[in-house]
């Protein structure tokens, strides 16, 4: 089983509400037991929503609570973004996946910076793999 973020698949789960497929994930996906998840849907923000950003760090900073998720208005959705990543974990474990693929550059998925999910998941040991 993987988990797979549901942006990749093309599912409008995006903060602006619109589709952006990954074919590389797709493809990464053919023949495979996949479920899609979205880490910020999973935390109560709704879709479309206003873009956030990292601050004080990457995920792994915001997990210790030395980082916060804020959104370009000025709104902390940090809460939003720990609890999504918990979902996340929640399900990780509960399926027993083999990988997780993540989106790149998405303040809750991405590896580089580390978002919260992304940085969750690494702490517990699963197999990142990330897609733009």
């Amino acid at each position: 089983m993987i988990l797979v973020s549901a942006c990749l698949l093309g599912l409008k789960t995006r903060y602006d509400g619109q589709s952006k497929q990954c074919a590389d994930c797709l493809a990464a996906l053919t023949g495979k037991w996949w479920m899609p998840f979205c880490p910020e849907q999973l935390g109560g923000l709704p879709t479309p929503r206003i873009a956030a950003d990292l601050q004080g760090g990457n995920g792994h900073d915001v997990l210790a609570g030395r980082g916060r998720v804020i959104t370009r208005a000025g709104s902390d959705v940090t809460t939003n973004f720990i609890l999504g990543a918990e979902e996340v974990a929640r399900l990780a474990e509960q399926l027993t996946v083999e990988a997780v693929f993540l989106r790149a550059g998405s303040p809750s998925c991405g590896l580089h910076p580390m978002g919260v999910a992304a940085a969750l998941l690494s702490k517990r040991g699963y197999n990142l793999i990330e897609f733009s």
